[in-house]
């Protein structure tokens, strides 16, 4: 009898992800390309399309540019090469701020045209009553307090949030937003007290990004960790390898091996047979 194929492992759900609270952290990622996201899916348990691809690929100098159509777009790259991890795409700035409503249809058409199993907004206190009517219409969100990029420009910058008494209020969106049924929470740019504190006091997972190592997970822009994407480094963003330096290198002697006419060696070219 011959072998059977094995079993695809199953793709996790928003309620499988919000099942690991307290568990083995989450291990998330950016992805914009294909190639990319078939090279971080064996390793990650959710992989976000992030706006942050504005800057990253784009040359943005924020991601308040950033488009519907330009999520979508990369979305479904990255969707055909996921078969493992769960995929999250943000709403990009001006998709969801203007009412529920707008949320919704713009949340409807990312899913429906890209296959997502879930968005991700920005906002607290004042989102909690869209991500409530979107939860409750069968879009699964995954909320995202602190530092909110999207708001760079009220915020006065990239700075860290909720120092001193300013924390009560980021608990506060962190409340709100899970009673609203956020699946989960993104927890941007804070003193790593007040992420732990957090972490501890709402009923789903929280996903780190410069917040705290008792976060029931963590996310990087990947390009960040990766060493591709040079334009400023956070503090938050460790250097895994540093591909850009190597990818200059490689750049660096093709070109030399061009002018000094050593590529295309013979190896590289076709007979006449």
């Amino acid at each position: 009898m011959s072998a059977s194929a094995p079993t695809p492992a199953r793709r996790p759900t928003p309620q499988d992800i919000t099942a690991r609270k307290g568990g083995t952290p989450l291990v998330c990622l950016t992805a914009y390309t294909t190639p990319v996201a078939e090279l971080v899916d064996p390793h990650c348990d959710l992989v976000l399309v992030g706006d942050s691809v504005g800057m990253v690929l784009h040359g943005l100098p924020s991601t308040l540019g950033v488009t519907m159509e330009m999520m979508i777009l990369h979305a479904q790259a990255v969707g055909r090469g996921l078969s493992r991890a769960m995929m999250v795409v943000d709403m990009p700035f001006g998709s969801y701020e203007a009412g529920s409503e707008v949320a919704f249809a713009n949340a409807a058409r990312l899913m429906a045209e890209t296959g997502c199993a879930a968005v991700k907004l920005e906002g607290g206190v004042e989102m909690a009553p869209t991500v409530r009517f979107l939860t409750r219409r069968g879009i699964p969100v995954m909320a995202h307090v602190g530092l909110t990029p999207q708001a760079v420009n009220t915020l006065g910058g990239y700075k860290v949030q909720g120092r001193g008494e300013a924390g009560d209020a980021v608990l506060a969106d962190a409340r709100a937003v899970t009673e609203a049924g956020a699946f989960s929470v993104v927890l941007e740019k804070l003193p790593a007290s007040l992420a732990t504190r957090i972490t501890q006091e709402i009923a789903v997972p929280t996903v780190g990004i410069g917040a705290s190592a008792e976060c029931d997970g963590q996310i990087l822009v990947v390009d960040d960790m990766l060493g591709l994407f040079t334009a400023f480094k956070p503090k938050f963003a460790k250097r895994y390898a540093e591909l850009g330096a190597d990818a200059d290198r490689a750049i660096a002697a093709y070109a030399e091996e061009v002018r000094a006419r050593a590529f295309p060696a013979a190896e590289h070219l076709f007979g006449d047979g």
